[in-house]
């Protein structure tokens, strides 16, 4: 009985080589399935890459649009004051405060 040899022992390994087949091995004896998997791995990482760039896009063009927005309300306010300037210094009867005015914003009147 002690002549048998148990399964675990270090021996069985170099008896049953279907079981000592190591990752490269097992790999290169099943090559068609990792390419498969490796390139399916690689369309999900880039399909996922895709969506997270779409969601940027939208965002980025949400920000545009209130940008634009804020930009033509700060040019509406600018005018606003530009005006009231000119329309206070008209009210100086010597005129050279307002001709001043107009110099410096670029109006030819």
């Amino acid at each position: 009985m002690a002549s048998s040899a148990t399964p675990s022992s270090p021996g069985s390994t170099a008896q049953n080589p279907k079981k000592s087949l190591g990752l490269i091995a097992n790999a290169k004896k099943h090559k068609h399935s990792f390419v498969q998997f490796f390139a399916m791995t690689g369309i999900l990482l880039l399909s996922v890459r895709s969506l997270g760039q779409k969601y940027r896009i939208h965002d980025l063009e949400e920000d545009t649009s209130a940008l634009k927005e804020e930009q033509e309300s700060l040019t509406n306010r600018m005018n606003n004051i530009k005006r009231s300037l000119l329309h206070e210094a008209s009210l100086e009867r010597t005129g050279v405060f307002a001709s001043r005015l107009r110099y410096l914003f670029g109006e030819d009147n």
